[in-house]
């Protein structure tokens, strides 16, 4: 907190200084009385000939009296709706030689023009006026002498009047004539205007800031909300003119499942135009009490605590009021708001609020944690404060989320109350301590000395009942096992609450063994048992696998509800893939999730910053994320293990010194890559290996970086930086990047860092361009020592678009909050690129691989859960391989048709779609699909989105359409730069269509589309020469020499195949390629893969085409992969 100070808590209420009676535009009062109790004045003032409409030329004339010396005070007092006491004129003048005589003055009162005239050219607009005060008064000079001019008020006058006054409404006022000649277009444009008729805005001020119900995990990640300016001009006004006097109301629905573990979790804050804290303020202090916290006009910040503290596990509102320095802080409970409690604090000076500058943030930031639990809906009233009953914020929602919650924390309660008791009935809790008891003495008394309550360790009885134990039965006996089991098996379990998680993850492992098992999908109904219990006890990963299988209807009837429940319960515990998937679902607005940007993004940049810590941490199950789809051969013979031919062949090549394949090796034993086990300890063996016999600058630095830092080796500073050295001293642009890292951390020479960074920067280094960023953003690039967020902004694109992780992170927080200079708000590019990272988190891969391995083992099952609970996730290549699962084996789910279509849907939308799921979509469009009616426009769409892929089978199946009559419209036609027409008979349309079917992709549209083109020229021959004998003659020869040319040239290919396979070994380039540096994403390289085993000619096989003669023409079926199936149809 900034010059913020704690301000104690007196009683059940909180009262810390009494409440201005005036707003911020006028003077505190004071009893008339001061001036007038001890003698008797004959003073005298009255207006003559004072109007009740105000005018523009107001002549007022004022009659008075002095009986001593005096001062005579004439001002107007306006108010409108949005401020009082807003003095527009004054006139003062002394009353000191006449006194006793009656005099007369006279005096022109000089109104603003927006109170008397109707907005034009000159007169931006007309206010609305509520009341006009027109008061004067007469008060002694030697009391006004004695007292600050100031304080000379109306209050203090020996004699005094007013008189109200009447305005007109904006619109019943005349316009000004300004006695001045327009321009023309000025002219104009005022012309169109007075013929327009005038319509107010409808707006509210009040915003709904959160509707759905968020996780909040306790880190440092919340939902950022910016507001715009009001479109009303009005209410602008109102909001600009409250900005040094506001009064708003914000109302805040928590669930909180813990005490804070910080000094501070955040609530809601507002994080102003300089990144700094603003008014209004809300965190949650250890002991559960609320620390608020104002910004003043000044500029200093006030701060105070409640003496209510929150409750735990009990859905609670919490509203914060402010109007004229007074703040209302008040908390209820229950949808009811029962037992509420409330606090009042007055402010000494003037609070400052602007709500259109800067963002707000629910939860956490960059800089305060969240607390830990749920946030339900969230109102801000902008304009108003109101207190109680008065503000409307339902706790009640279309899904009861509220109710599933605390239903389901009562049952985790239940159960995991009884396990720590029976836990500790076994002594477990006093072996924990002792295995963790420090080496110190001191400690080591307390533990032998130390009050110790063993009393529930006396006896190993069952703290539950009969019923409970059979309705929990698998459950208690796996408790009752692991507690017998030797403490060593607790060494990773500091407490009983790791030990509960270690219980959790236990049956959530004997769980998923029944799950992957063929025909399991028959026992999953009965399996959500023991996930649930799996997830009482805090191994949350169970509780996102129960919310795939209730919102996609695995074996079980689709359950919506319970899918939201356990995604926000596995997402509040932090569980990767569950903040990955609600990520997702709140970037598509999909199955009942609110579409809302913000909130994704906070999910994804949850997990986006946990990929970059995760990535140095090599204990885990982590894998390398590769895109690898089931229908892609060639991907998936590139997979391999350590007992695999390319593995063994590529050590082969390594051990003979193959600087490629030592630098291959090592990058994929300590990423993952390709199917092998991560192994940094071998990885290492390698990269040294490297560095020693081959000299390669990038095998120099890396290995050197990985001594430097003690990563995966035993830390050698002094060899590492000489290593890194003399890989810059060969050219090697990451070397660069990182002497200019050791010269900013280890130095402090920034210069020296800077022209590194500058040099690795103009070779193509990432890591590079991104540390300058950091140098402008925090003021240390030489020779500018001012912060520049907008310059660092430039560099983070720069390699943020390249892939550099952290640079990606930072481009998106930049456009999430839409607070810094030239760098607009777009919450939807904040949400693409934080995906971007987190889709290649080490956890999530780890589950692609064993569903890739699974399926290359045959078990079907294990495979489908896997890919499911994956694309949930939004992971492309997941969902298309669920459905390509789904397709080839229908027998794994009562609902694999369904599956099939949601999937391939899915993935059809996302941006790195493969053409092969759009022509999947465009056929179920074709064809129908169960609920779904044919639908030809959608499924001409997905073949032209395909064709604009380059996908040889969408131009093919698009001129298939035509040829069948379909309809083109035109601008699918125009995507692709071909020409309108009648597509009835448009032959150049389907001649450019079958040649780029040819052209895109000569393997495997030769042969189809040659003979769908052939087709057409013999259509075009039989409709100008109308010569049905020579049609039929011509075709059978066309058609007969392409059969044969196909066939010789389908043998001969397989013969060179086969060829290569029997006399040459397989060779690998040893040509240099760049490896990645740590910081970034490791670089594709495809590995050599082994040659197919192919039938010998004479040998019975599938030809991969077929043709038939009827009696209309001749029927042709090519098969080129399992993928792509052709038919044509030469009608004679």
């Amino acid at each position: 907190m900034r010059n913020s100070h704690w301000l104690p808590c007196l009683g059940w209420l909180v009262l810390l200084m009494p409440i201005p009676l005036l707003s911020i535009n006028t003077t505190r009062t004071t009893s008339v009385l001061q001036s007038s109790t001890d003698r008797q004045h004959n003073d005298f003032i009255r207006f003559i000939n004072a109007t009740d409409l105000v005018m523009a030329d107001y002549k007022l004339s004022i009659e008075y009296l002095c009986s001593e010396p005096s001062t005579v005070r004439v001002e107007v007092i306006v108010s409108t709706d949005v401020k009082t006491g807003i003095t527009i004129y004054k006139k003062r003048w002394k009353c000191e030689k006449h006194l006793h005589i009656l005099r007369i003055r006279t005096l022109w009162v000089r109104f603003p023009s927006i109170m008397l005239y109707r907005a034009d050219y000159l007169i931006q607009r007309s206010i609305v006026i509520n009341n006009v005060i027109l008061r004067a008064w007469i008060v002694n000079t030697d009391f006004e002498a004695h007292k600050n001019r100031n304080t000379a008020v109306y209050e203090q006058a020996t004699t005094r009047t007013y008189k109200l006054l009447k305005t007109l409404s904006p619109f019943e006022r005349p316009y000004k004539d300004h006695q001045e000649c327009l321009q023309w277009d000025k002219e104009k444009i005022q012309a169109i205007k007075d013929k327009q008729i005038h319509r107010c805005l409808l707006e509210n001020d009040v915003v709904e800031l959160l509707s759905f119900p968020f996780a909040s995990s306790g880190l440092n990640f919340g939902i950022t909300r910016k507001l715009k300016k009001f479109n009303n001009p009005e209410m602008e006004v109102a909001s600009k003119q409250l900005v040094n006097n506001p009064r708003f109301t914000v109302s805040i629905w928590i669930y909180l499942l813990h005490r804070c573990k910080w000094p501070f979790c955040g609530i809601f804050h507002h994080i102003n135009e300089k990144q700094m804290y603003a008014t209004p303020l809300l965190f949650l202090t250890q002991d559960g009490n609320i620390h608020f916290q104002m910004m003043m006009a000044s500029g200093k910040h006030v701060a105070g605590r409640s003496h209510f503290k929150l409750s735990l596990r009990q859905w609670c509102r919490v509203d914060l009021t402010l109007q004229d320095r007074r703040m209302t802080l008040s908390v209820s409970y229950g949808e009811k708001l029962q037992a509420r409690e409330d606090a009042f604090y007055s402010y000494r000076e003037d609070v400052h609020l602007n709500n259109s500058a800067g963002y707000f943030v629910l939860g956490g930031s960059n800089h305060v944690r969240a607390f830990e639990g749920f946030i339900g809906p969230v109102k801000l009233y902008r304009l108003l404060a109101l207190t109680g009953q008065e503000i409307s914020n339902p706790l009640v929602t279309d899904h009861n989320f509220h109710k599933h919650v605390e239903q389901y924390n009562r049952k985790c309660k239940y159960l995991t109350t009884h396990t720590m008791e029976y836990f500790q009935s076994f002594g477990l809790l006093k072996k924990m301590q002792q295995m963790y008891r420090s080496n110190s003495y001191y400690l080591e008394l307390v533990t032998k000395y130390g009050p110790v309550d063993y009393d529930k360790e006396k006896c190993a009885a069952h703290p539950w009942g009969k019923r409970t134990e059979k309705k929990y039965k698998a459950f208690f006996d796996l408790v009752h096992t692991m507690a017998l089991q030797p403490i060593s098996d607790f060494a990773h379990s500091p407490n009983l609450r790791s030990a509960l998680i270690k219980v959790g993850e236990k049956l959530f492992q004997k769980t998923v063994e029944i799950l992957v098992r063929p025909n399991s999908t028959q026992q999953i109904d009965r399996l959500t048992i023991p996930l649930m219990e799996a997830s009482c006890c805090g191994y949350y990963r169970a509780a996102y696998f129960l919310a795939v299988i209730f919102e996609t209807g695995l074996g079980v009837e689709i359950q919506p509800l319970q899918g939201l429940l356990y995604s926000l319960v596995a997402a509040q515990g932090n569980d990767r893939l569950a903040l990955m998937h609600l990520g997702y679902k709140h970037d598509q607005g999909i199955d009942g999730y609110r579409l809302d940007y913000d909130m994704s993004y906070s999910y994804y940049l949850n997990i986006a910053q946990q990929t970059i810590n995760d990535r140095h941490v090599f204990d885990g199950e982590q894998a390398f994320v590769e895109s690898v789809r089931l229908m892609d051969d060639s991907a998936l013979q590139s997979q391999t293990q350590e007992n695999d031919d390319i593995f063994l062949w590529l050590r082969y090549q390594a051990n003979h010194g193959d600087a490629f394949a030592q630098q291959k090796l090592a990058r994929m034993l300590y990423w993952g890559q390709h199917g092998i086990t991560r192994d940094v300890k071998a990885a290492m063996e390698w990269y040294s290996r490297s560095a020693e016999e081959t000299g390669d600058p990038l095998s120099l630095y890396e290995y050197g970086l990985f001594l430097f830092k003690g990563r995966g080796v035993e830390k050698n500073t002094k060899l590492g930086l000489k290593l890194i050295h003399e890989a810059a001293s060969k050219g090697s642009h990451e070397a660069l990047n990182g002497l200019g890292w050791y010269y900013e951390i280890f130095e402090k020479d920034f210069v020296k860092a800077v022209e590194y960074w500058e040099k690795a920067m103009q070779m193509g280094n990432l890591d590079a361009s991104h540390n300058l960023g950091v140098m402008y953003a925090a003021g240390l690039y030489p020779g500018k020592p001012v912060k520049n967020e907008t310059e660092a902004f430039q560099y983070y694109y720069k390699a943020g678009s390249g892939g550099h992780f952290e640079s990606v992170i930072r481009c998106s927080f930049y456009w999430s909050t839409g607070n810094f200079e030239s760098i607009p708000h777009n919450p939807r590019m904040a949400v693409h690129w934080a995906k971007f990272v987190a889709e290649h988190n080490g956890f999530l891969g780890y589950i692609m691989r064993k569903a890739m391995h699974a399926y290359l083992q045959k078990s079907w099952n294990e495979a489908l859960l896997y890919y499911l609970v994956t694309a949930e996730t939004g992971i492309e290549t997941s969902q298309t391989n669920v459905a390509y699962l789904c397709e080839e084996h229908p027998e794994l789910a009562s609902n694999s048709v369904d599956y099939a279509w949601r999937y391939y849907n899915l993935s059809a939308f996302q941006l790195t779609t493969h053409p092969f799921v759009l022509i999947k979509m465009g056929d179920y469009y074709y064809y129908g699909h169960k609920n779904h009616k044919r639908d030809i426009t959608q499924s001409i769409e997905m073949y032209t989105s395909a064709a604009l892929l380059n996908y040889s089978q969408a131009f093919y199946n698009l001129a298939s359409l035509i040829e069948e009559g379909v309809h083109i419209p035109e601008r699918f036609l125009d995507l692709l730069n071909l020409s309108t027409g009648n597509n009835f008979n448009n032959f150049p349309v389907l001649l450019e269509l079958y040649e780029r079917c040819i052209l895109v992709d000569m393997q495997e549209g030769l042969v189809p589309c040659s003979i769908a083109l052939l087709h057409v020229h013999l259509k075009t021959i039989w409709i100008n020469i109308c010569s049905a004998a020579l049609l039929y003659t011509a075709g059978s020869v066309l058609l007969s020499t392409l059969i044969v040319f196909a066939v010789k040239h389908y043998w001969d290919s397989m013969a060179v195949s086969t060829t290569r396979q029997n006399e040459h070994s397989p060779t690998m380039s040893s040509s240099s390629q760049n490896i990645q540096s740590d910081e970034r994403i490791p670089e594709e390289t495809s590995l050599p893969s082994t040659a197919s085993e192919y039938p010998e000619p004479n040998e019975a096989s599938f030809l991969p085409f077929s043709f038939e003669v009827t009696q209309t023409g001749i029927h042709c079926q090519l098969q080129i992969n399992h993928a792509a199936m052709y038919h044509v149809d030469i009608r004679m």
